[in-house]
């Protein structure tokens, strides 16, 4: 990262002023993030960002209005929003580098198998898996996921297994479930 420490200051007391301000009736906030993104954007000279301040803010919008109202409320102290906006500010690449390093995982899957061929159902449940599924994949999941019957599900199962795209989990019999091998 090219900016410097002050620099997030400058932005986080950019933005306090600007919400505190209030100059509009309405989508002031919205402006606040904006213009955090498009500072934090412009100090980095660099045309590619891979984070967001805006998005990080409304993921936290609660502790946002809960500091940015203690804040406002309180005296001229700004220290404890500041160690908050930076502290969200790291939260955001933190999250870029979590959602980077899934997508690498993904590329690097599909490039490792690009020779390999996949029907409809397999690059659906594989995508799925690589997006994080929740749960236990077992072939009824697969069947529901899919919209297939059960046995055209465990003939896709037992394909990727037969290639170690996937693997069988330990537990067996009706707790049968299966996981993406690991990914070199």
């Amino acid at each position: 990262m090219i900016f410097r420490f002050e620099d997030g200051d400058a932005y986080g007391v950019a933005h306090l002023w600007f919400v505190t301000i209030h100059p509009f009736d309405d989508g002031n906030g919205r402006i606040a993030r904006a213009i955090a993104d498009l500072t934090l954007a412009r100090s980095e000279k660099n045309a590619q960002r891979f984070y967001s301040m805006a998005a990080q803010i409304r993921e936290e919008r609660k502790a946002y209005y809960d500091i940015l109202e203690a804040t406002q409320k309180g005296g001229l102290d700004i220290t404890p929003w500041l160690e908050w906006f930076l502290g969200c500010l790291e939260r955001a690449f933190n999250g870029a580098e979590k959602i980077l390093a899934t997508v690498m995982i993904k590329a690097h899957f599909w490039e490792m198998h690009r020779d390999q061929s996949f029907n409809k159902r397999q690059r659906l449940v594989i995508s799925r898996l690589l997006n994080g599924f929740e749960g236990k994949l077992t072939s009824s999941k697969w069947a529901k996921l899919t919209q297939c019957s059960q046995d055209t599900a465990l003939r896709d199962i037992e394909d990727l297994v037969a290639r170690v795209i996937l693997v069988k989990d330990p537990a067996r019999g009706r707790s049968t479930s299966y996981s993406l091998a690991e990914i070199e």
